[in-house]
């Protein structure tokens, strides 16, 4: 008897330890996720005020459209129309004709920039440059100038007769029009280059300050020159902000807008629906037809979401085929 009780004694202090711990464990997690749901709390509510309602509001509306019986003459009603919107969409000549321009936007756009940004920021965190912050600063500012003001101020530059470039090129007997028929595409993209080349320097500059210095230094033993440590020892360790930087840049060139809509009354080459985006808008407000219009927004977000996806599935199975390979 007298060994049974400290025994039964010990195994009740025990059950209650255990039990006390996980009520503590319990109300730990309980305060982690009431701090999560807090911090979270401001990104849900924005998420859903500029993303979930806006979306949801273009998928009701593709499936509606304005009908006026009579001949026009008696009261305006909402109808359902199904699908009709999204197959006028895809069936529209100028709306695939858009999506071919974006296309080929994007095949000459991406490259050049990501190419263009990251040879800048390998060019600066190499020490060649001299006056580095500066040079920073100077490549940076373009990006500082709204989308509107930079096409004006090309629109400037392209504009034969008051163009100081086209008068300088005349001088020498260069004949350029910028806004021709094999030269206007080039032209949005050198707008797009010169508006977002220093953001995406910046992105890659700051990734390359996270290289280990260790690593640099023993790529210098090993004989490495500046140009093999930039290419095979630095591009290589930013290989994730090279591929979010190529996504988003995909995701801003699908969208492309600002740049064509205000060209587009100096250039017979670029019509009111040049880009998808700018099909919406001219089906929204030249139109009146916002079924089709926002039938069109959703093709053109779920080519995005599309495209992205093939992007980020892409690039995780190289970098399987990488770890395999090890």
């Amino acid at each position: 008897m007298t060994a049974t009780a400290p025994t039964a004694s010990a195994q009740a202090a025990a059950t209650a330890a255990d039990v006390s711990g996980r009520r503590a464990r319990r109300s730990a997690q309980r305060r982690r996720n009431g701090a999560a749901g807090v911090l979270m709390t401001p990104f849900f509510v924005l998420l859903t005020l500029v993303f979930l309602i806006p979306v949801g509001t273009a998928v009701w509306l593709s499936f509606f459209s304005a009908d006026e019986p009579g001949l026009g003459f008696g009261p305006e009603r909402t109808v359902f129309v199904g699908l009709r919107s999204y197959a006028a969409v895809l069936t529209d000549p100028t709306f695939l004709s858009g999506l071919g321009t974006v296309g080929l936007y994007c095949v000459i756009y991406i490259p050049l920039m990501v190419i263009g940004s990251l040879a800048l920021a390998l060019l600066l965190d190499s020490g060649v440059v001299r006056l580095r912050s500066w040079a920073q600063l100077g490549l940076f500012l373009p990006h500082a100038v709204p989308g509107i003001i930079a096409a004006l101020i090309w629109l400037y530059l392209y504009t034969p007769g008051i163009s100081p470039v086209i008068e300088a090129l005349g001088k020498a007997d260069v004949t350029v029009d910028f806004l021709g028929l094999h030269t206007t595409l080039p032209s949005i993209v050198n707008i797009a280059l010169w508006s977002n080349l220093g953001y995406n320097m910046v992105v890659f500059y700051a990734a390359l300050q996270a290289v280990p210095a260790e690593v640099l230094e023993a790529s210098v033993v090993d004989g490495a020159g500046p140009v093999r440590t930039a290419l095979q020892i630095k591009a290589p360790l930013v290989r994730s902000s090279v591929v979010m930087v190529a996504m988003f840049t995909l995701i801003w060139a699908l969208q492309l807008f600002t740049e064509p809509m205000l060209l587009h009354q100096s250039s017979q080459m670029i019509n009111s629906r040049f880009s998808p985006s700018m099909y919406i808008y001219d089906a929204a407000f030249s139109r009146n037809n916002y079924s089709l219009a926002a039938a069109a927004s959703v093709v053109l977000l779920l080519i995005t979401i599309a495209l992205s996806y093939g992007v980020t599935r892409w690039t995780n199975r190289v970098d399987s085929a990488k770890e395999n390979a090890r």
